[in-house]
């Protein structure tokens, strides 16, 4: 099945890439420029592509991304500090993002006459993002097999849906995903800051499927104390 894979160059959506690549027809990478402050994570996205020999193209919707605003990903307000929960992600979450960057992931797939869509999203994500959810993912499938009638049916691929971070890392393990090149941080420094949820979460996961965590951050003990460690 010709997949075209969603990759933001995070270790979700790498690992993803991998998996696909070795258990289907991983046939290109799409990535978004939606004007988020953590730019560097689309050079990782890229560094992916190179490594799996496929496509890659950036998608710069940075235009639309600058109308969604009221999020820490892409306005001034500032990235929270803290464990990956409901209270301080709430704030990074950007409207409608995963459906926007997914319809046009469905376009170019049927436009180039692929199979399937795949994105990474996983069960750590329901209780922040909407378009993350079980429910949201079973109806956009459903809406885009509308959209797309008599054009070929495509099918909405998200194996990590009820999976935890956690297990995406062991899964990455089983795959010889290189974790180290892959990006995380929502604050776009230079390194990985070690302290917003994202950074958090990541340290968390490793810590979880008892996997060494090749990952430089820059507060290397602030995770412990936000996960009650």
């Amino acid at each position: 099945m010709k997949t075209l894979v969603v990759c933001s160059g995070g270790l979700d959506s790498v690992t993803l890439a991998y998996k696909i690549a070795k258990e289907s027809n991983l046939t290109g990478l799409i990535a978004f420029n939606y004007g988020q402050r953590h730019k560097k994570e689309l050079g990782f996205a890229k560094l992916c592509a190179e490594a799996l020999d496929v496509s890659y193209n950036v998608i710069d919707i940075s235009n639309v991304g600058a109308l969604l605003s009221g999020s820490a990903l892409t306005d001034d307000i500032a990235v929270p500090d803290g464990h990956y929960e409901e209270k301080s992600m709430k704030a990074t979450v950007v409207p409608n993002r995963n459906a926007i960057m997914m319809t046009i992931a469905y376009g170019v797939a049927s436009a180039r006459d692929m199979q399937a869509v795949a994105i990474a999203v996983h069960g750590g994500d329901h209780f922040i993002y909407p378009d993350c959810r079980p429910d949201f993912i079973k109806s956009f499938e459903q809406m885009q097999n509308y959209a797309l009638d008599g054009m070929g049916k495509i099918k909405l691929s998200t194996p990590f849906l009820e999976m935890s971070k956690a297990d995406i890392v062991n899964t990455g393990v089983l795959l010889d995903v290189p974790f180290i090149d892959t990006w995380s941080c929502y604050k776009g420094k230079e390194n990985h800051c070690g302290r917003c949820g994202t950074c958090v979460e990541r340290r968390e996961a490793f810590d979880l499927a008892r996997v060494k965590d090749p990952t430089y951050y820059e507060d290397t003990e602030f995770w412990k104390s936000a996960c009650n460690v």
